[in-house]
């Protein structure tokens, strides 16, 4: 009988290691504090544009709901405020694309309501200027993809009518626009782009109403694209992936990358460039939205903002923590 009762008392206390183990393995796989910042000066919108100039976000453009946006808002990410800057002088759109390079915004493409459009400006933040520059070389569209990676900056992908994969790199010097060639992904729009040691990553996208699964990294040293793990991966060193999305935002802190939002609604998931394996974190805390910004300061500070989710605009502000356990006293 003692040894009876030894054995189910020694199976209790298995179980109860166990059960703790799994307990430590859920929190640390969903590991991410969501901070609320100083919410958006400006009236709350969806598929805004914006770049980033030092510690310095740049938001502009976008849709209400009821109208079409062409005002500029610069972020201080240092002292968590809003000012109001120049007004963009291209016509009130949405769905554009942007860009930061060599110190100054670029902001081209996009929807005012009837047209596609394939107009291209710059923003010099010292002189709170913009100056129309070359339009772009590709077809007027909507939904494509805008960044800049070891220098060199680029529009690719998006919607012009039909889906499309091609890309297009921009020369400050000399104001060109050259089609470049080596992406053989699928063609997409409302793809996401976050960029981790000047490597440039994208995935996510919708064609033809099937939410994209391909995964790529760019090199602009070798200008090659490279296949990554899909994001619906259902290996068995992981966890199954549910990455797959259109109109999500992405960011990058300190050399792991992060997707999030879409129509997926709040669920963030973390790449690590090393193993090219995801984990699930902390859902974001706010609203589940589509069409949000992901913006990515000096690589150590990963936010998202604005956004919607239905008939419901969002002027919210969140930075993403990834080391940290949620706090429910933060808000």
């Amino acid at each position: 009988m003692k040894h009876f009762k030894k054995g189910i008392i020694l199976s209790t206390l298995l179980i109860s290691l166990f059960s703790i183990s799994c307990s430590d393995d859920d929190t640390e796989e969903k590991l991410g504090n969501w901070i609320k910042k100083s919410a958006f000066d400006g009236p709350a919108r969806s598929s805004a544009t914006s770049f980033v100039i030092g510690s310095f976000a740049y938001v502009t453009t976008g849709y209400t709901g009821d109208e079409y946006l062409n005002d500029l808002w610069a972020y201080n990410s240092a002292g968590d405020y809003w000012e109001q800057k120049a007004d963009f002088i291209g016509i009130a759109r949405s769905s554009g694309s942007g860009f930061e390079l060599n110190g100054n915004g670029y902001v081209g493409l996009g929807y005012d309501g009837t047209n596609k459009l394939k107009d291209f400006y710059e923003y010099n933040p010292d002189t709170n200027i913009w100056t129309k520059k070359t339009d772009f070389a590709g077809t007027a569209r909507y939904g494509a993809v805008g960044f800049q990676v070891g220098g060199k900056a680029f529009f690719g992908t998006g919607y012009d009518g039909n889906y499309l994969k091609d890309f297009y790199q921009y020369n400050a010097t000399d104001n060109t626009w050259t089609q470049v060639n080596g992406f053989s992904g699928n063609k997409r729009r409302n793809a996401t782009v976050f960029v981790i040691n000047d490597i440039a990553y994208l995935g996510t996208g919708l064609n033809s109403g099937v939410n994209q699964v391909d995964f790529w990294a760019f090199d602009p040293i070798t200008d090659v694209w490279t296949r990554k793990r899909d994001l619906d991966d259902d290996g068995t060193d992981h966890d199954a992936y549910s990455i797959k999305r259109a109109n999500a935002s992405s960011f990058s802190i300190n050399s792991l990358g992060y997707i999030t939002c879409g129509e997926s609604g709040r669920t963030i998931w973390e790449y690590n460039p090393k193993t090219d394996i995801w984990k699930e974190k902390t859902s974001l805390e706010g609203s589940g939205r589509s069409d949000a910004l992901g913006i990515t300061i000096k690589g150590e500070r990963g936010f998202v903002m604005l956004g919607k989710s239905g008939t419901s605009y969002f002027d919210d502000v969140w930075e993403f923590k990834p080391s940290e356990e949620q706090n429910d006293d933060d808000n």
